[in-house]
């Protein structure tokens, strides 16, 4: 009896996670649909509501903004737009550091979280997985003696909060895993280990 009711929680419980992210993701992309007109939503045109088409409608302004900004025309007025935003005061430093995080994440030739390594914490004698994301800059590594790098620890089962920290060099080990494979490995709390 016990024996199939863990085999029975095994299946669908990674199930029911899945549907619950997916509904919490597309729920709130459907959100997109407020700034369309009430007759030309699906509740005035069909008289009930359709999950997923304001997803649809947040994916394809998301690939019409990349497709229209991927030109001469379109890199000068965003150009234009970021000039016009770092000219008022809370919306400059904001923007720009909004900016500056999602180019280095998304953009095909920043560096964050394109090394997993090995690094000592929280203390001496224990381990944790870390991303390398680059190197300490600004005034600090003019107080930094020696080679440091900069990692971000992520937190298990979250892996969107975590801990940066500045280490050295000689203490961080370069770990031969895809980046896919260690978040894997730090969600599912070390249980889904890595080939």
């Amino acid at each position: 009896m016990r024996k199939y009711f863990l085999t029975g929680l095994l299946i669908l419980v990674p199930l029911a996670i899945t549907a619950w992210v997916l509904s919490m993701i597309i729920g709130t992309l459907d959100q997109s649909l407020l700034f369309v007109p009430a007759r030309w939503q699906p509740r005035a045109l069909f008289g009930f509501d359709i999950p997923g088409i304001g997803a649809i409608l947040t994916l394809a302004i998301v690939f019409l903004t990349g497709l229209l900004t991927n030109n001469l025309v379109g890199k000068y007025i965003v150009r234009i737009g970021e000039r016009l935003l770092k000219r008022i005061p809370v919306v400059s430093s904001l923007y720009g550091s909004v900016k500056q995080v999602s180019d280095t994440l998304f953009s095909s030739s920043g560096n964050a979280f394109r090394q997993a390594v090995l690094i000592p914490y929280p203390h001496a004698d224990s381990y944790t997985i870390a991303f390398l994301t680059g190197v300490p800059g600004g005034d600090v590594k003019n107080h930094l003696v020696g080679e440091y790098v900069s990692v971000y620890v992520p937190t298990t089962p979250n892996p969107t909060s975590g801990f940066f920290l500045m280490m050295e060099r000689s203490k961080v080990v370069e770990l031969d895993m895809t980046v896919d494979a260690a978040l894997k490995y730090i969600v599912s709390m070390g249980v889904v280990a890595p080939e």
